[in-house]
């Protein structure tokens, strides 16, 4: 490992004086850096919590996630595109979706059966009405003609019997097994709505019954807000992509984790770039993206090989957040590197870093996505959880009959847990009783939300 005193000699290739005096001074030694990236960012072991320290920075949580939806809402305003509809599922609306025909768009029969004309009983057509054929011939009163579900209507149809209430003589003639009504089974055109309708207003949310309501109403495509690009950089010299840990190193979590996790929260990953311990490579990746989101792992803290803070310095970014009252996670960052791209930085410890991504990460892409919030809601804790003296603690839970059991395993550089859980758990400062109701952050894929897309 490069001591503070070489790396900054290094980086002063690249920087003037007084940016180098910035670098030692940001990493001053003797090093203690800690475990490798799951006990990065500052949680190898947890300081003392005292107001009086360098922790006073922090942002309280609520305020944290606040100030990313409204960093996220001062962006430049992003231009809606045309997006197929194959691939826009979770995209919000931005322009109304109105009809462009008329549904159905001809009469139709909304059973199997037969189509009628008059009274009964009915000489049948030897040829029947399929759907998707053309236009059949009309009836005359006392026929009948064998129709499918969906099929076109031929003129002058009074009434569809269904196949179940009819029956055949042995002259072959139809006669109905219950009274028929006036317009039976038969789908007016226009019936759900005419040409020109508004269907759904701008920011409605993309479901599956969305998709289908616009093909049926004859969409190719949409008009949406984009789905916000990010780019992750995944920052360790320490990092396995394969095998197991040996010799100090230990396998990256987080480089597997981020991109589907971001994906789930409606971002489009664009690029994972592992980094490792390399201020300048870091400087070149983040002034190189465009991306209006750029996730970083580690190096937030003020450790020998942390550079991001340094970095930010240097492009001349705006430290939104620099640390927020929250365990794990408290070495978390926002910054606001141009009018539109920011940049999160996530502590190292893996449930650190997903406390990173619910407090910061999560509202600024929902606010660049146009979603709206979700409602927030609360359910008793079925057990005590012990809690921070001064910060918000994030816990897993699951969900089980109306109330929420905590998890074990859910230490900062822990997965086990959050991989069982349904949602964290929001615990004030000083811990929560069991019975006592605690707000619940859900997990995208647990929650069932349409957001859901790990491809």
């Amino acid at each position: 490992m490069t001591s503070p005193g070489t790396r900054a000699d290094a980086e002063a290739e690249d920087l003037d004086v007084e940016e180098a005096l910035a670098l030692v001074k940001e990493n001053p030694g003797p090093a203690h850096r800690g475990p490798a990236h799951p006990d990065r960012g500052g949680h190898g072991t947890p300081a003392p919590h005292h107001p009086a320290d360098a922790h006073h920075r922090a942002t309280p949580w609520p305020e944290a996630r606040a100030t990313a939806a409204r960093a996220a809402a001062r962006a430049a305003r992003r231009t809606p595109v045309a997006v197929p509809l194959d691939a826009a599922l979770g995209l919000t609306l931005a322009a109304p979706l109105a009809a462009l025909t008329d549904l159905p768009s001809f009469d139709t029969s909304a059973m199997d059966g037969w189509a009628l004309a008059g009274p009964g009983p009915w000489e049948v057509r030897d040829e029947g009405v399929l759907a998707g054929h053309a236009e059949p011939a009309p009836l005359t009163d006392g026929e009948a003609v064998r129709i499918a579900t969906g099929a076109r209507i031929p003129a002058d149809t009074t009434a569809v019997l269904r196949t179940e209430h009819g029956r055949t003589d042995e002259r072959g003639r139809l006669h109905p097994t219950r009274e028929v009504g006036h317009g039976q089974d038969i789908r007016p055109r226009g019936q759900e709505c005419r040409s020109g309708d508004q269907l759904l207003p701008v920011g409605t949310l993309a479901t599956p019954a969305v998709l289908g309501l616009a093909a049926a109403a004859g969409y190719d495509t949409l008009t949406a807000v984009p789905r916000p690009r990010v780019d992750v950089l995944v920052l360790g010299d320490e990092l396995l992509t394969e095998g197991l840990p040996h010799d100090g190193l230990i396998r990256d979590a987080l480089g597997p984790m981020l991109p589907p996790w971001l994906r789930a929260l409606g971002a489009e990953v664009r690029a994972v770039r592992r980094i490792g311990d390399d201020a300048r490579a870091l400087h070149r990746a983040v002034t190189a993206s465009d991306a209006d989101l750029i996730v970083t792992t580690g190096g937030t803290a003020a450790g020998p090989v942390d550079h991001v803070h340094p970095t930010l310095r240097r492009i001349g970014a705006e430290l939104l957040v620099d640390g927020v009252e929250v365990r794990p996670g408290h070495p978390m960052l926002l910054a606001r590197l141009k009018d539109d791209q920011h940049l999160v930085g996530l502590p190292g410890n893996p449930l650190a870093a997903v406390s990173g991504l619910l407090t910061l990460a999560e509202p600024l892409l929902r606010t660049l996505a146009a979603r709206p919030a979700p409602e927030p809601y609360t359910l008793p804790l079925r057990d005590a959880v012990q809690g921070h003296p001064y910060d918000t603690r994030l816990v897993p839970v699951v969900l089980r009959d109306e109330g929420a059991v905590p998890l074990h395993y859910n230490g900062p550089a822990m997965l086990r847990g959050v991989a069982a859980a349904d949602a964290l758990a929001v615990v004030p400062p000083g811990g929560a009783r069991s019975g006592q109701e605690a707000e619940l952050l859900d997990l995208p894929w647990a929650a069932g939300g349409i957001g859901v897309c790990f491809t």
